[in-house]
């Protein structure tokens, strides 16, 4: 097993996303078949991103990855040691370069220096980037071992897996001791399940993400198809799940192939927030309800942020505070001292075309049962939770 301080296909492409924010993620040791891969994933305290360990190069390496499900392939930071006998850039007009699919294929043909990881001529370039600090760019496509997976389940070595050689400035804002983002992109040849199903037919390009809402504990990504067991005795957790259907973002310049679900309707504390549901719909490649493992809040639209805000504060019971905020960017924080998370009036829910519906209770959404303040981000329209700084009441 590879262990760093982050330790703990047919052509229609389904997976099964299991979003568990519950702290009894605390082991997820896990008992799965051998067509199955686990991959266990921590979350950052300082970014709240969530990290998972693969083996890479030659020797073999522990590599540290922020997971991204939007990403197009694998981004490994090949300018800070990347030392490896067995790297091997990708080159123009290769099977490896055409079997990329990438959106900008190009040749390079610029690197001045000595050839090393990252700087080689005539070889397959793509368009990649950082999604955290939203920066892209042209990368050398390469090669080299890949190890993944966990105990108990034997480590699965690719001598050749792609992946996208990109330069350090671009892996900036990562967490600390991170050097790459796994991307687990729908619609890339090149992201992790789907190249792994094409290298290996044990495999398919379905996958499983159970995340912990807390940083004190563990998740865990399946690579592979179910049942998806966990905990002791064996549990398949994919089968106590409700289920909501995904909607792909299939706008051709969209810079990733991101996981969208139907959002017909939002509700706080039982009732419908008015808002404008044309803005919950794809059009042009924008606009949608879509699945982050990198942004750490609930981002809204202005109006829609908006229309929650005023129904948050609605729904309040009249003992909730609302107090200062401990950060300038928040505009709007309630003290949650004295208050239980399941009557305090806050709920955000999906509304779908079924009867069925998902919610999410608000410690889930807004407020971390271990923090005594709720905080909704004014300037970039976000609802989330920040440290407890010292409460002062403000005269409403």
């Amino acid at each position: 097993m590879l262990t760093s301080k982050f330790s703990s296909s047919s052509n229609i492409y389904t997976f099964i996303l299991l979003f568990l924010l519950l702290n009894i993620i605390s082991l997820c040791s896990s008992i799965v078949l051998p067509t199955t891969l686990i991959l266990p994933v921590t979350k950052d305290s300082s970014t709240l991103q969530y990290i998972t360990v693969i083996g890479q190069r030659t020797p073999l390496i522990p590599v540290n990855f922020t997971v991204h499900l939007g990403s197009a392939s694998l981004l490994v930071d090949c300018e800070s040691g990347y030392n490896s006998s067995t790297y091997k850039p990708v080159l123009c007009e290769s099977k490896q370069c055409s079997f990329a699919k990438a959106e900008f294929n190009a040749c390079g043909s610029i690197c001045l220096s000595k050839p090393r990881p990252g700087c080689n001529n005539n070889t397959c370039h793509t368009f990649d980037g950082n999604p955290i600090i939203d920066t892209y760019t042209g990368a050398e496509l390469a090669e080299d071992v890949l190890a993944i997976g966990s105990k108990p389940v034997v480590l699965v070595s690719q001598p050749k897996f792609i992946f996208t050689c990109i330069r350090s400035f671009i892996m900036t804002h990562l967490a600390k001791g991170v050097t790459g983002i796994a991307g687990f992109g729908h619609n890339s040849t090149i992201s992790i399940p789907n190249q792994l199903a094409s290298l290996d037919s044990k495999f398919t390009n379905k996958f499983g993400i159970c995340l912990s809402s807390s940083t004190r504990s563990s998740g865990v990504i399946f690579i592979g198809s179910t049942p998806y067991y966990v905990y002791n005795p064996m549990i398949d957790i994919s089968k106590n799940l409700v289920y909501t259907p995904l909607v792909k973002n299939t706008f051709t310049t969209s810079k990733f192939s991101e996981y969208h679900v139907k959002v017909s309707s939002i509700r706080i504390a039982g009732k419908n927030v008015p808002l404008n549901k044309t803005l919950l719909s794809i059009k042009q490649g924008l606009g949608g309800t879509r699945i982050s493992t990198t942004t750490a809040f609930t981002i809204l639209h202005t109006t829609i942020y908006d229309a929650v805000k005023t129904a948050f504060i609605n729904a309040l019971p009249k003992n909730v505070t609302i107090v200062e905020p401990p950060t300038k960017q928040f505009g709007l924080c309630f003290s949650m001292i004295g208050q239980n998370s399941e009557t305090s009036g806050t709920a955000l829910s999906a509304g779908h075309d079924k009867p069925e519906y998902i919610k999410t209770r608000c410690h889930s959404v807004l407020v971390e049962k271990s923090k005594n303040k709720t905080d909704i981000d004014l300037w970039h329209r976000r609802l989330g939770h920040a440290p407890l700084n010292t409460l002062k009441k403000l005269k409403i």
